[in-house]
């Protein structure tokens, strides 16, 4: 019994911390999970620099309203959710994935919680699980699922090895290169066709 485990941002949608560098022209909080492999270290340096610059939940949330999932993601979702089960697993949280969800069709998501005060300063998160994507798979898996997984990141880099079958989509040169021997795709109809040959 397969089951499709696949990242949200990079693959599915823009990333969210990028678009809202840009929006605020605050260019520190452009780095991601593709530049720093260690989670909890840049949510730290996240946090910190918010607080720096007086911003809190809603203004991450009013850039993620704008934020449209990338061109041909909801139909390669739509065409995959019709072949097999899939599961989104994702670093990102729930007060931000809800609007991205919906745009997406609301396709199921295990993500992460903030922990937000009252005047709406994000304070500190919390993780479902530790090394969320690798520990889901293997429940998954567990649980007598056959995963096949597809990421970008550092971060998907568990859940991709630890998979029947796993992909790097649209990745950066740098984790290509670490990671040779993993199937490097760019395009959805390439992604589908390949999850196609697995199922």
């Amino acid at each position: 019994m397969n089951i499709v485990c696949l990242d949200l941002e990079g693959v599915l949608v823009p990333e969210i911390w990028i678009a809202f560098a840009e929006e605020t022209g605050i260019p520190e909080l452009k780095k991601t999970t593709r530049d720093e492999p260690d989670y909890d270290k840049l949510m730290k340096y996240r946090i910190e620099s918010l607080k720096k610059h007086g911003l809190g939940l809603k203004e991450i949330q009013n850039t993620i309203e704008k934020i449209e999932p990338m061109k041909g993601a909801k139909e390669f979702l739509d065409q995959l959710k019709a072949l097999t089960q899939v599961i989104i697993i994702s670093d990102t949280f729930t007060q931000f994935a809800a609007p991205l969800m919906k745009k997406l069709g609301y396709p199921t998501i295990f993500c992460n919680e903030l922990i937000v005060s009252e005047d709406g300063e994000i304070t500190d998160y919390k993780m479902r699980v530790e090394k969320s994507k690798y520990t889901t798979v293997k429940a998954l898996q567990s649980i007598g699922f056959d995963t096949i997984a597809a990421g970008d990141s550092y971060n998907d880099l568990g859940m991709i090895l630890e998979s029947k079958k796993g992909f790097l989509f649209r990745s950066t040169a740098q984790i290509k290169s670490d990671y040779p021997n993993l199937t490097a795709l760019d395009e959805y109809s390439d992604l589908l066709e390949e999850i196609k040959k697995v199922l």
